[in-house]
């Protein structure tokens, strides 16, 4: 059950997100619970790879690499919407930025439950 929530309060962030960023278009609640749900597995998947090829860059960096492979992801998933339109890079650093923001507003909110 809490995984589901997980996915619809991430397809809201999304959603909150899309409506802040300019450039950034959701066409509706529905495709920004399947964008958050492919950037995910995108994350999960591409992402970890990449993430642990560039470990020690990611290392000196301060985790900034991490971030820019986010929004690689975010971009990612953008080519295979039609749904989901970033209008470049910018704009996708932002929606990351904003949607790690109403993530942990929701956490906070929220509280940490085990």
């Amino acid at each position: 059950m809490r995984f589901i929530i997980e996915i619809l309060l991430t397809g809201l962030a999304f959603f909150i997100g899309a409506k802040l960023v300019p450039g950034v278009t959701i066409d509706g609640y529905g495709n920004a619970i399947i964008a958050a749900v492919l950037i995910a597995l995108a994350n999960a998947t591409i992402g970890f790879i990449l993430r642990l090829l560039t470990f020690p860059v990611n290392f000196l960096t301060l985790g900034l690499v991490s971030f820019i492979i986010t929004v690689l992801m975010i971009l990612l998933v953008d080519s295979m919407m039609t749904s989901f339109n970033t209008s470049g890079f910018i704009a996708a650093a932002f929606l990351a930025i904003v949607v790690a923001l109403i993530k942990a507003i929701f956490g906070a909110v929220a509280g940490e439950k085990d």
